[in-house]
C-alpha cells in the first residue's frame, strides 16, 4: 500500500518537473532568438547613423539630385521607426513584416543614391565619403552575420516549441511561433550593389 501511495505522490510530481522543464526550454529558446535580434538592431541602428552622413557629404555635390537625398533620409526614418517596433517584440510577425519591407525600400533608395553618385567624381574621390561608404559595407555584413544568426535562433525556438508535447504546454502557456527575417525581395536583394569610391 505505501509502495502505491508514494507513485501516485511520485507521478504527478515527475509530470510538473517535465512540464516546468520544458517551460523553461522554450524560454532559453525565446530569449536566445530576442538577443539575436539586439545584435542586428545594432547593426541596424549603426547603418541609420551612417546614412544621414552620408548624404551630408553628398549634397555639396548632389545639389541638383535633391530628390534622391531626401528618399534616402524618407526611406531611413521609415526604417528606423519599423526597427524599433520589432525591437519591442523581436517575435512579432507583422513588425518583422513591416521592418522587411522598410528595409527594401532603405536598400531600393541607398541602390539609386549610389548609382547617381558614380556621375560625380569629386564625389567618388572625397576622403569622407570613402570612409563612410567603407563602414557601411562593412555594417551591411554585420547585419547579414547577425541576420543569419536571428534567423537559426528562430529555427530552434520554432522547432521545439512545435515538438509534440511541447507544442501543447507552449499553447498553454502562451508561447506563440516566431517569424523570420527573410528578405522581401530575395532575387533583386541578393544582387550585389556596386559600390566603388
Amino acid at each position: 500500500m505505501t509502495i502505491l501511495i508514494i507513485i501516485l505522490i511520485l507521478i504527478p510530481v515527475l509530470i510538473i518537473i517535465w512540464q516546468i522543464s520544458i517551460y523553461n526550454g522554450l524560454v532559453t529558446l525565446r530569449n536566445r532568438y530576442k538577443n539575436s535580434f539586439s545584435q542586428i538592431d545594432v547593426q541596424l541602428k549603426r547603418r541609420y547613423d551612417l546614412i544621414p552622413n552620408l548624404v551630408e557629404t553628398a549634397k555639396g555635390y548632389m545639389k541638383h539630385e535633391r530628390e534622391t537625398l531626401e528618399a534616402v533620409i524618407q526611406a531611413r526614418n521609415q526604417a528606423q521607426s519599423a526597427e524599433k517596433s520589432v525591437a519591442a517584440d523581436p517575435g512579432n510577425p507583422q513588425a518583422l513584416k513591416q521592418l522587411q519591407s522598410s528595409e527594401a525600400m532603405l536598400s531600393g533608395a541607398m541602390t539609386r543614391f549610389f548609382a547617381l553618385s558614380e556621375s560625380y567624381p569629386d564625389l567618388k574621390a572625397n576622403q569622407n565619403m570613402m570612409q563612410l561608404t567603407e563602414e557601411l559595407t562593412s555594417t551591411e555584413n554585420k547585419i547579414s552575420f547577425a541576420r543569419q544568426s536571428f534567423n537559426d535562433s528562430v529555427m530552434l525556438y520554432n522547432t521545439q516549441r512545435e515538438k509534440f508535447p511541447n507544442i501543447i504546454f507552449a499553447n498553454m502557456f502562451g508561447f506563440s511561433e516566431a517569424a523570420l527575417f527573410e528578405l522581401e525581395n530575395p532575387a533583386e536583394e541578393r544582387k550585389n550593389v556596386k559600390v566603388s569610391f
